[in-house]
This record gives structure tokens, sequence and C-alpha cells, in this order.
């Protein structure tokens, strides 16, 4: 599931933990300082391989890319689309 998957990325890759109550979903990357421009941009790669989808440009907001959920959400919505 793709919610595990990239939790635990983030868990380990920005918080360096692999405790999952660092890491809530709705937790903002922004706001929490969990992840800055450029390691959204790693994130970005990572789900372009992961979830197969190519992210553009304008999609690049913290609408899409914020949070565990809100990430989830865009992700299904571009694999629906």
């Amino acid at each position: 599931m793709l919610k595990d998957t990239l939790r635990q990325y983030i868990l380990e890759n920005f918080l360096f933990s692999d405790n999952p109550s660092d890491l809530a979903d709705d937790d903002s990357f922004m706001e929490k300082e969990i992840i800055d421009s450029t390691g959204i941009l790693e994130v970005i790669e990572f789900l372009e391989e992961e979830a197969g989808i190519t992210i553009e440009d304008e999609e690049m907001v913290p609408e899409n890319l914020d949070s565990v959920n809100r990430i989830v959400r865009f992700v299904e919505r571009k694999q629906q689309g």
C-alpha cells in the first residue's frame, strides 16, 4: 500500500526514525519542517518510481504534496486519470 511505503520512506529519509508515531498522516511537511523544498523533489522522484506516475511542475503544490494523506489522495487521482 502506497501510504505505508510513503510513511516509511519519509520516516527513514527525513526524520531518521523507524517509529511510526513520529509522523501523523496529516502532519504538514512544511509547517513541521519535516521536508524542505529540496527534499520534496526527492519525494517526487520516489513517487514517480513507486507509483508509476509523472508529476508535472504545476502539480508541485502543497495541496498535493504537503502531508502523507494529501500525497496519497493526489497519487490516487493521478492513477485514476
